[in-house]
């Protein structure tokens, strides 16, 4: 889908559905898949038979087929899958879009389905970091690995370093962040942190997990699922509970990235914006909307610090002053740009970003826990480097 091929408005999310979040399922993952699937079938009023499409991301265990063999669908006439991990629930969307709107497919679903907590944990370093060294190729993590690189965490708190050297952005900033989301979580029942409140001597005086970034600056590890219908605009209006418009998707890569898993995208020039800055120029530009247009946004947040650098590479904060935005309440409910609203990452549930497109929705529908009013666009990001998606969802008046 190019720039000048997108059509606004065409299609759009009819339903939403997920599992309870939790640190031990006692689920498989197809079975939570199943789960969540279900719920945004019944959620739109439709029959698992009406289902001829399925998109997944091509980290999650549960295959195309395994899950239409437990939704009992006889045939998909499109499935797909794109990644990784946590840049994939917009494209998700995106390819979902593609498939409707080239005849591919009338009903897909998009799904995100983990054992985070009780089953592979992704804050973990990988099992084959040590083969993927001595295996030799043009990898570059040789340069990263043997030193003790080997998380998401320790990249990300890289990037922290670099900013508050760069801009003078403080720890207390970070943890506005995490308070703002833990803030919202207190409203959602739903939430992991639901009833956990946090201040910031809490965030100061939490141990220190990869300078500077501290214990409530990482996003939980989250067992659960989450999935979304998408289908025609046309059919999601006689749905049972209407259509959020799919406005704009778009996805885009960092230039000039070294091949490897995630850490060569320190070797920019600037490691203080990731990708998400191109994904912006072409989500803007596809929507005909911009930043100040935003009425809500769910801004993937693995970490802090990847919420802050989004600030500033979507717009809503000048180049090293997001985190004084956010501080000074730019992302509370009452603010410019109300953010994370059912918890986010950090508070809700880690479901790789599934879980902010369900709660985009709502906000569309005005049913989320900590709902904005009159909110009519709102902003959905899968974010970190090397790639990233986003979409906007606008209401059907």
């Amino acid at each position: 889908m190019s720039g000048t091929g997108w059509r606004p408005g065409a299609c759009a999310i009819a339903g939403i559905g997920m599992t309870d979040f939790s640190r031990d399922s006692g689920r498989s993952d197809l079975t939570l898949a199943t789960q969540a699937v279900l719920a945004a079938l019944d959620d739109a009023g439709l029959a698992a038979s009406e289902v001829d499409g399925i998109v997944r991301c091509d980290m999650d265990l549960v295959r195309h087929n395994d899950l239409a063999e437990a939704l009992g669908i006889r045939q998909l006439s499109y499935w797909g899958e794109c990644g990784p991990g946590g840049v994939a629930p917009c494209a998700l969307v995106g390819q979902a879009v593609g498939a409707i709107l080239s005849g591919q497919a009338d009903t897909v679903v998009a799904f995100r389905s983990l054992n985070g907590r009780s089953g592979r944990r992704y804050g973990a370093a990988p099992a084959s970091a040590a083969q993927q060294v001595v295996g030799g190729g043009a990898t570059y993590d040789e340069f990263f690995l043997p030193h003790g690189l080997l998380t998401a965490g320790q990249m990300f708190a890289l990037m922290a370093q670099r900013h508050m050297i760069e801009y003078g952005s403080t720890p207390e900033q970070l943890g506005s962040i995490a308070i703002a989301c833990r803030d919202r979580a207190l409203a959602n029942p739903a939430a992991q942190m639901h009833g956990r409140p946090l201040t910031m001597d809490d965030y100061l005086s939490a141990r220190m997990i990869s300078s500077p970034l501290r214990l409530y600056d990482y996003c939980l590890e989250t067992d659960g699922a989450a999935a979304v219908v998408v289908t025609s605009t046309a059919r999601a209006r006689d749905c049972r509970n209407g259509a959020a418009l799919i406005q704009a998707v778009a996805q885009a890569s960092l230039p000039g990235t070294q091949p490897g898993t995630m850490f060569p995208v320190l070797m920019r020039d600037s490691i203080t914006s990731l990708s998400s800055r191109a994904v912006a120029e072409l989500l803007w530009a596809r929507s005909g909307l911009g930043p100040a247009d935003v009425d809500v946004a769910q801004l993937y947040d693995c970490f802090t610090i990847t919420l802050l650098l989004q600030l500033e590479d979507y717009g809503f904060a000048k180049r090293g002053e997001g985190g004084a935005f956010a501080a000074d309440g730019g992302i509370g409910l009452d603010g410019p740009l109300p953010c994370n609203t059912s918890g986010g990452h950090l508070s809700e549930g880690y479901i790789h970003g599934m879980n902010h497109i369900v709660e985009a929705v709502r906000q569309i529908r005005g049913t989320s826990s900590a709902q904005v009013p009159g909110a009519e666009v709102s902003l959905v990001t899968s974010a970190p480097p090397p790639a990233s998606s986003a979409l906007i969802l606008t209401a059907d008046r």
